[in-house]
């Protein structure tokens, strides 16, 4: 009976450990990945909801962004060990993301997983790298950052009074 109770146990224990460490959503590279590419609209409040529901709350808020840890999420076959959301303060609305890879590995793992390729668009020492319609991968010391970034839309202005002629 008490090897019944202690299998029973380590099952149910194995389950529970199982379950935590799935913590990474099966959608992740739908949702992040394409919102990456700029295949999607981008919106900062479902990004930031997104990862506080899979993730947990974000561990850092700097350069007007929340960032998030994301391990063992990994997008285009390359591990993705962080997440960022811009907050309200920039005048931009982006998902950019920390690739454990240079900008060369990981854009090869773009181009073969899902066929976007990048341009080169300055000539320095550590080039930014473009795709259209405005994905971006950037160095971040010996790994990469990408992101999409676009510009936050106003509020609609309401037009001038309309002045009526008196008679």
């Amino acid at each position: 009976m008490r090897a019944r109770f202690a299998f029973a146990g380590a099952l149910l224990a194995g389950v529970c450990c199982a379950v935590s460490a799935q913590s990474v959503p099966t959608t992740f590279g739908t949702i992040i990945g394409n919102g990456l590419l700029c295949r999607d609209h981008t919106d900062n409040i479902y990004y930031y909801n997104y990862l506080v529901r899979h993730f947990g709350n974000w561990y850092k808020h700097e350069g007007g962004a929340y960032w998030f840890r994301t391990a063992g999420a990994s997008l285009w076959g390359t591990e993705v060990s962080e997440v960022m959301v811009s907050d309200d303060t920039s005048t931009f609305i982006f998902v950019g993301a920390v690739a454990e890879a240079t900008p060369e590995n990981l854009e090869k793992a773009i181009i073969q997983q899902v066929g976007t390729h990048y341009t080169v668009i300055d000539t320095s020492a550590y080039p930014v790298r473009e795709a259209k319609p405005a994905s971006r991968i950037v160095y971040f010391d010996t790994k990469s950052k990408i992101y999409c970034a676009k510009y936050k839309p106003l509020p609609p202005v309401p037009p001038p009074p309309v002045r009526q002629r008196l008679k």
